[in-house]
């Protein structure tokens, strides 16, 4: 198995990007949050990959980490939820928010996910409940609810994409009382002035 690839990004688009790594282009399905975290093309980066084999071709996905790659292994084992459907899940909600509302059994959010509907949302749930404490822990975690979505909306009326917003608050591991705190921190990691 590809564990990861490091090169040259050469494209980026919604749904996928090109690494280029000793003169070869890998191309690799990814949701829209772990490409939002790829450098500029021209850039090097490193993106860890899931390599599947089907009858009708090869199939390489990206992940911005290892936790993103595991909870995708865990959603396509389960049965009705294919590449596509994970990586749109994880396209719709960043991996910290998507964790949270496994653990906290919100059926109602994952059934939101496109090509998910009540039944297999409530499955995700019922499996990927045991799975979470198998996962390795996801970095900015700890982080509640209340806290991020406050900051998500004082970050977004600032201009910035929900994608950028959960790639800054990832690691966060401070007071999340105090969310101006949650802000400079994720300011300080887009690059703005905290």
């Amino acid at each position: 198995m590809i564990a990861y690839l490091k090169g040259t990004v050469v494209s980026k688009g919604a749904e996928e990007a090109v690494i280029e790594v000793a003169g070869i282009g890998y191309r690799l399905g990814m949701s829209a949050q772990a490409i939002s975290h790829l450098p500029a093309v021209g850039s090097t980066a490193q993106v860890y990959t899931y390599l599947q084999l089907k009858d009708d071709g090869i199939f390489l996905y990206g992940f911005v980490d290892e936790a993103e790659r595991a909870f995708f292994e865990k959603l396509i084992g389960i049965s009705g939820i294919g590449p596509k459907i994970a990586l749109a899940a994880l396209s719709a909600f960043p991996l910290e928010e998507l964790s949270a509302a496994v653990a906290q059994g919100d059926v109602s959010l994952i059934a939101t996910i496109p090509g998910i509907g009540k039944k297999t949302a409530q499955r995700v749930v019922l499996e990927m409940q045991g799975a979470l404490k198998d996962l390795e822990p996801v970095e900015g975690a700890a982080l509640s609810g209340a806290a991020y979505t406050e900051a998500q909306e004082a970050l977004a009326s600032m201009g910035f994409a929900s994608a950028e917003v959960a790639g800054a608050l990832r690691g966060y591991d401070g007071d999340d009382a105090d969310v101006s705190a949650v802000i400079r921190y994720a300011l300080h990691n887009l690059g703005g002035a905290a």
